[in-house]
């Protein structure tokens, strides 16, 4: 069972890697390099390079040139510094990202700027949001936020909206102030359908139902730094003993939990529910990951 779960997660990746990486290359290739409108991190600064090339060295450059460029040195780093699993997932969508880019022809869908912003905005945070929600990302500023996450203990939300503002500034320098506008309605447009998709903010309670109490608790404790609640329980109808183990995640937590309460317990029964609000200690990513550096 347990091959056949890891088997369904490595599947579920591969796809989500296929359909990530030409969603936005379409996004890229469609809307925003013919609309002179930038995309957000990698993406949107290797396209101020390949404008760049083009005014000052009169070099045609295709973005998925600068961006794979970009990503190898990034990706070798993220081996290094945070391991194999998520810099592999990762560096395999920005990788097929950058291919497609270069296969697919540039072409306007949409002569209409404001279109061409809010399309390539949407189909960017689709890109994004979905490998976020399971376990990794789409390469470049991701995995150097995760990494600075792991050497500091801090996020990087102010530097990432400053190298965005600095993105906007160079648009307006460059092709005028009304595409850097487009571009800030694209990148708006990005971030709303990250959150709605990835929704790593709110909190779920986990009531999982299960008959290896011992077992689900140690795998929980394993991946998670949550606290377990466990409540002991009766099935009504076999009348066999076993636990309702409660615990409150992050969104982005859900992931995890599923895949392990699933490997370790197949026949276990898991009730989410939405958390309107906690009180007491609940540790974010920075205090999750302080405690994951005293571990080591």
């Amino acid at each position: 069972m347990q091959t056949i779960i890891a088997k369904k997660d490595f599947a579920l990746k591969c796809v989500l890697i296929v359909g990530s990486a030409l969603i936005s290359a379409v996004a890229l290739n469609f809307f925003l390099i013919p609309g002179n409108i930038f995309s957000a991190g990698i993406n949107g600064i290797s396209q101020i390079l390949a404008i760049l090339s083009r005014h000052w060295f009169h070099l045609k450059i295709n973005t998925g040139w600068l961006i794979l460029l970009f990503n190898v040195p990034i990706g070798l780093l993220g081996w290094w510094k945070i391991g194999r699993g998520f810099t592999i997932y990762s560096f395999l969508t920005s990788l097929l990202t950058s291919l497609l880019a270069i296969v697919l022809p540039i072409q306007s869908l949409s002569n209409n700027p404001l279109l061409s912003a809010l399309f390539g905005g949407i189909l960017t945070g689709v890109g994004v949001a979905y490998p976020l929600k399971y376990g990794f990302s789409t390469g470049g500023m991701d995995i150097i936020a995760v990494i600075l996450e792991k050497t500091t203990g801090k996020t990087i939300g102010t530097l990432m909206m400053v190298i965005n503002l600095i993105i906007v500034l160079i648009a307006g320098t460059l092709v005028g102030w009304e595409n850097a506008m487009y571009t800030i309605i694209s990148l708006y447009g990005m971030s709303r359908v990250v959150d709605a998709i990835h929704t790593r903010h709110q909190k779920l309670t986990a009531f999982i139902v299960t008959t290896k109490t011992d077992e689900v608790v140690a795998a929980l404790n394993n991946s998670l730094i949550r606290g377990v609640t466990i409540m002991p329980a009766e099935g009504a109808y076999k009348r066999r003993p076993g636990a309702v183990l409660m615990v409150v995640i992050s969104r982005y937590e859900l992931y995890d939990l599923e895949h392990v309460v699933k490997t370790v317990d197949p026949d276990c029964f898991v009730n989410l529910v939405s958390t309107v609000d906690i009180e007491g200690n609940f540790y974010d990513e920075t205090e999750q990951l302080k405690v994951k550096q005293g571990q080591n």
